[in-house]
């Protein structure tokens, strides 16, 4: 059996078992969804968004693209965060960066990456943003480290810049954004304890759109 062939098998098995412990798994979760957290994460496939959170199917509406990226020109994150925001009524939004990122890591090097390139900028930029601070570590991990931590704070912020974000929290006082950072030598989440009201109140001053 070829690996491609052994995931209907493993599918099938997935479905069995959850029917025996619940017979209406399937019944409830092809009625609708409700989740209470938006997860934007990075594609990598050793950080599967519902198993680091100990969360099931349904709980968790999900974007990943590399290096966990929110660009505002980016129709794709623009849409889920919107849509999650004004139709599934999410209450947390969620950046979760992880260490040993290789999107982060080609950002760090001078190499022509091609269509990578306009990708990875936006990272690069928050090294630029960040230059000071980043040039002053000496040890290249930490300073590679410390480089997945603030873009994950930086996309974050992008997050907050937008209209779907300060009208609900507004006038509802959600959704909140939190910043995370996996580590996946020990599995465990770290919050990275974004201030979100004092952040949201910080940009307001450049990027409100809660006027009509």
């Amino acid at each position: 059996m070829t690996p491609y062939d052994k995931i209907f098998e493993n599918n099938k098995r997935w479905a069995d078992e959850q029917l025996r412990s619940d017979p209406d798994f399937f019944t409830r979760l092809s009625q609708s969804q409700q989740p209470d957290f938006l997860y934007i994460g990075c594609s990598d496939s050793r950080v599967p968004a519902n198993q680091i959170m100990g969360l099931a199917p349904g709980d968790v509406f999900v974007h990943r693209n590399v290096a966990n990226l929110v660009n505002n020109v980016d129709l794709n994150v623009m849409s889920v965060i919107n849509y999650a925001v004004r139709q599934l009524d999410v209450k947390h939004i969620i950046v979760c960066g992880h260490y040993g990122c290789g999107g982060v890591r080609a950002a760090m090097q001078p190499k022509d990456l091609g269509i990578l390139n306009p990708w990875l900028r936006n990272i690069r930029d928050v090294y630029r943003f960040h230059k000071q601070e980043l040039d002053g570590i000496a040890e290249e991990s930490r300073r590679y480290e410390r480089l997945v931590e603030l873009n994950v704070l930086e996309q974050s912020i992008n997050i907050i810049k937008t209209a779907a974000v300060q009208k609900s929290y507004l006038a509802r006082g959600f959704p909140t954004v939190h910043a995370w950072v996996f580590d996946m030598r020990n599995g465990i989440i770290n919050d990275l304890k974004l201030d979100f009201v004092q952040t949201l109140h910080n940009i307001q001053e450049v990027y409100d759109l809660t006027k009509d």
